[in-house]
């Protein structure tokens, strides 16, 4: 049985709902999907947690079902957890670290802590992230320029005859979308190289801007954008797809 304390949401008026109750009671949100095999343990886990800090609110927000809620609070992967207190963002983590969860649960959900009613009417609370902070990368590298990241763009997008730029890889998909686009290819029998977009920030911005797309999943053949999940998906059913692939071929073989 569930405890009183973890909530399913299911809308973003029902997400609002629940936080406007007590603005000075700490949440934790959970945003979890249901194709990804951390989020069942770390779910558990959850629910597990919950007992141990009952004044807590959890909140389970499926993110993909609900991605207007995962777009405001920028959630790029699953799982990923956030602690808020009213509209104050206390800490936020992408992966399933249970002993993390804890350890920032106690920091922020003692009865001593600091009311922040006071800031609890600012419209823009997630700006900024007040997350335990880690320890500062000595060498940090210096900032490839416009013209770098466009070559690296054009390096990743020329490694392999299809490359696939994606969110996560393929054994451990990030987002729905690229899981199933890496499903897709490998039911059409494609050999793909990868890249993981959230290993590279600068990669992923540069990618936009190279092939006018802004989303991902991107599928790149032979250096060029054919498109992402819907486009590709499409091309597939009408034969396009592999008549782009056998038309490589044809001129490898010339």
């Amino acid at each position: 049985m569930s405890s009183e304390n973890v909530v399913q949401v299911t809308s973003p008026e029902h997400f609002k709902t629940l936080l406007s109750t007590d603005l000075n009671r700490v949440s934790c949100l959970n945003f979890w999907a249901p194709w990804a095999e951390p989020c069942k343990a770390f779910n558990q886990s959850i629910e597990e947690k919950s007992k141990q800090f009952p004044q807590v609110l959890f909140l389970n927000i499926e993110a993909e079902e609900l991605s207007d809620i995962s777009e405001s609070f920028d959630i790029e992967a699953v799982p990923s957890f956030l602690l808020i207190r009213g509209h104050t963002l206390l800490a936020r983590h992408s992966g399933s670290d249970v002993l993390l969860l804890v350890s920032l649960l106690q920091q922020h959900s003692g009865s001593s802590s600091t009311s922040t009613s006071s800031t609890s009417s600012s419209t823009t609370p997630l700006a900024t992230s007040n997350v335990v902070p880690q320890a500062p990368n000595s060498a940090e590298p210096k900032p490839r320029t416009e013209e770098e990241i466009i070559k690296r763009c054009h390096e990743l997008m020329n490694k392999h005859k299809v490359v696939l730029f994606m969110k996560g890889n393929p054994t451990s998909p990030k987002c729905g979308f690229s899981r199933q686009t890496v499903g897709l290819l490998r039911e059409q029998g494609v050999e793909f190289a990868w890249f993981d977009i959230l290993s590279d920030e600068e990669v992923r911005q540069g990618l936009k801007k190279v092939n006018d797309w802004p989303t991902f999943p991107q599928i790149i053949v032979r250096g060029e954008l054919v498109g992402g999940l819907d486009i590709v998906r499409e091309m597939v059913e009408n034969g396009e797809f592999q008549e782009i692939l056998e038309g490589e071929e044809g001129m490898d073989e010339k």
